[in-house]
Protein backbone atom coordinates (compact mmCIF):
# COMPACT_ATOMS: atom_id res chain seq x y z
CA UNK A 1 0.00 0.00 0.00
CA UNK A 2 1.54 3.53 -1.03
CA UNK A 3 2.21 5.63 2.09
CA UNK A 4 0.63 9.68 1.96
CA UNK A 5 1.81 10.80 5.23
CA UNK A 6 3.25 14.24 4.48
CA UNK A 7 6.80 13.25 5.50
CA UNK A 8 6.62 10.43 2.04
CA UNK A 9 5.06 13.10 -0.03
CA UNK A 10 6.76 15.63 0.74
CA UNK A 11 10.38 14.36 1.66
CA UNK A 12 11.90 17.56 0.79
CA UNK A 13 9.94 19.81 3.04
CA UNK A 14 10.60 17.52 6.06
CA UNK A 15 11.89 19.84 8.30
CA UNK A 16 9.64 22.78 7.31
CA UNK A 17 6.46 20.65 8.20
CA UNK A 18 7.70 20.34 11.96
CA UNK A 19 8.25 23.84 11.64
CA UNK A 20 5.09 25.34 10.63
CA UNK A 21 3.05 22.59 12.32
CA UNK A 22 4.37 24.01 15.65
CA UNK A 23 4.36 27.83 14.56
CA UNK A 24 1.11 27.92 12.33
CA UNK A 25 -2.13 27.44 13.63
CA UNK A 26 -3.38 27.00 10.18
CA UNK A 27 -0.76 24.74 8.94
CA UNK A 28 -1.21 22.40 11.74
CA UNK A 29 -5.07 22.25 11.67
CA UNK A 30 -4.73 21.50 8.03
CA UNK A 31 -2.02 18.55 8.79
CA UNK A 32 -4.30 17.40 11.46
CA UNK A 33 -7.27 16.84 8.88
CA UNK A 34 -5.00 15.71 6.07
CA UNK A 35 -3.96 12.82 8.24
CA UNK A 36 -7.25 11.84 9.83
CA UNK A 37 -8.70 11.92 6.19
CA UNK A 38 -6.00 9.17 5.19
CA UNK A 39 -6.48 7.25 8.38
CA UNK A 40 -10.07 6.68 7.26
CA UNK A 41 -9.17 5.97 3.47
CA UNK A 42 -6.74 3.62 4.53
CA UNK A 43 -8.88 1.70 7.19
CA UNK A 44 -11.61 1.47 4.09
CA UNK A 45 -8.41 0.36 1.89
CA UNK A 46 -7.58 -2.25 4.54
CA UNK A 47 -11.74 -3.41 4.83
CA UNK A 48 -11.25 -2.38 8.52
CA UNK A 49 -14.01 0.16 7.98
CA UNK A 50 -17.16 0.20 5.33
CA UNK A 51 -17.72 2.80 3.07
CA UNK A 52 -19.15 3.30 -0.19
CA UNK A 53 -17.43 3.61 -3.52
CA UNK A 54 -18.38 6.89 -3.66
CA UNK A 55 -17.98 7.82 -0.15
CA UNK A 56 -13.91 6.85 -0.55
CA UNK A 57 -13.87 9.04 -3.62
CA UNK A 58 -14.92 11.84 -1.76
CA UNK A 59 -12.68 11.13 1.02
CA UNK A 60 -9.26 10.53 -1.75
CA UNK A 61 -10.71 14.02 -3.46
CA UNK A 62 -10.56 15.73 0.24
CA UNK A 63 -7.10 14.10 1.14
CA UNK A 64 -6.29 15.63 -2.39
CA UNK A 65 -7.33 18.81 -1.67
CA UNK A 66 -5.91 19.28 2.06
CA UNK A 67 -2.59 17.85 0.07
CA UNK A 68 -2.65 20.63 -2.26
CA UNK A 69 -3.42 23.50 0.74
CA UNK A 70 -0.63 22.57 2.71
CA UNK A 71 1.87 22.18 -0.23
CA UNK A 72 0.81 25.94 -1.41
CA UNK A 73 1.41 26.75 2.63
CA UNK A 74 5.04 24.94 2.44
CA UNK A 75 5.80 26.83 -0.93
CA UNK A 76 5.07 30.06 0.19
CA UNK A 77 6.72 29.53 3.74
CA UNK A 78 10.29 28.64 1.94
CA UNK A 79 10.43 31.64 -0.65
CA UNK A 80 9.95 34.38 2.66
Amino acid sequence: MEQHDLNHEFPEYRDQIHTMKMSSGRFSRLFDEYHEVNRHVVRVEVNAELATDFELEDLKKRRLQLKDALYELLKGASVN
